[in-house]
């Protein structure tokens, strides 16, 4: 019987690839000591993470774009010291089920605690769908976080959480980036991250919650072809807005400034101190819309912003609805 491949062995490929340059088959089975036939093996493997590989004869392998694994000591390098001082736990994973779950069953007496996973086989986001997670192409965080007693707006955190994010991606210099209600982070019509909360423990006592975030960071065409809507990566956004795309582990770093920031925040004075910028920030604000779920299968109407326990406020037949999270989802007309 075959031995199987370790992950070991797959990631030295990925590594000698990482360049994104033309590597000649012969050399990459030299360097592994192995034979033709075991690189194309490995190749394959590679592609089941979703690596995207190039392959022509003559020329041997390439990575579409190039490769940047992240590195947890580096991340806490890149850290602000406030930061530094509120997250003692940084994790990085090779692969996972799902970097919320992993956290969600870690002891809690670690937090807070960060995990960022190269690769997912079971992300998700709201209401259960699955989020696509090819090999070292994007970030895939979760962060745990302990408040000591059940804040009395929870179900606001992941609108802070968005205005966390896009307070780090506009500090790249991507000034266009929206937040489309509840947890979507936008540029233009198309969708560059989302967020998925999960808490724990019971009312009145302690609270615990896992925030994930997903960003798309430099996935490929390929890599995203099963996605069945209008989707940007952080390197279009930056090459569209005349910046220059930092390292995945610079991003990673400047996210987690902004969202242990924002957890202080939001634990010292709620939501209230996050509403005049969430509002800035909405990409449906004055749009039309369309509303499905909860009692009403469909309402179209104007978006209006939200209101200070998070609802989304959309005009309708002369009316004012105020609509909670957990009972819709939003479309923007057009």
């Amino acid at each position: 019987m075959a031995r199987p491949l370790a992950d070991t062995e797959l990631l030295a490929l990925a590594d000698a690839l990482a360049s994104g340059e033309w590597c000649s088959g012969e050399v990459l089975a030299q360097i592994a000591g192995i034979s033709r036939a075991a690189l194309a093996k490995r190749i394959a493997h590679l592609r089941d993470w979703d690596l995207d590989i190039e392959t022509q004869a003559g020329l041997g392998y390439r990575l579409t774009q190039p490769l940047e694994r992240l590195d947890a000591a580096q991340i806490r390098a890149e850290l602000a010291p406030r930061t530094q001082l509120h997250l003692p736990r940084i994790d990085v994973a090779l692969r996972v089920d799902s970097s919320n779950q992993r956290l969600l069953e870690a002891n809690a007496a670690d937090d807070p605690q960060a995990l960022f996973a190269e690769m997912q086989s079971a992300g998700r986001g709201r209401r259960g769908r699955a989020w696509r997670s090819p090999f070292g192409a994007n970030l895939y965080l979760s962060l745990a976080w302990s408040f000591p007693a059940w804040p009395p707006q929870l179900g606001t955190l992941p609108l802070a959480v968005g205005v966390a994010c896009a307070r780090a991606v506009r500090a790249l210099g991507v000034a266009d980036i929206k937040l489309k209600w509840p947890n979507d982070l936008r540029v233009g019509a198309a969708k560059l991250g989302g967020i998925l909360i999960e808490q724990r423990g019971e009312a009145g006592g302690a609270c615990r919650v896992v925030v994930g975030i997903g960003l798309n960071c430099s996935m490929s065409a390929a890599q995203a072809a099963a996605i069945d809507q209008a989707w940007i990566s952080l390197a279009q956004a930056c090459t569209h807005a005349s910046v220059r795309m930092p390292s995945r582990n610079r991003v990673a770093a400047l996210l987690l400034d902004q969202l242990v920031a924002a957890l202080l925040q939001f634990e010292a004075s709620g939501f209230a101190s996050f509403l005049d910028d969430w509002n800035l920030l909405d990409a449906a604000a004055g749009q039309a819309v369309r509303i499905t779920g909860g009692a009403q299968e469909l309402i179209e109407g104007r978006a209006c912003g939200i209101d200070a326990d998070g609802a989304l406020i959309v005009e309708s037949d002369g009316r004012r609805l105020h609509l909670h999270a957990g009972d819709v989802s939003l479309r923007i007309a057009g």
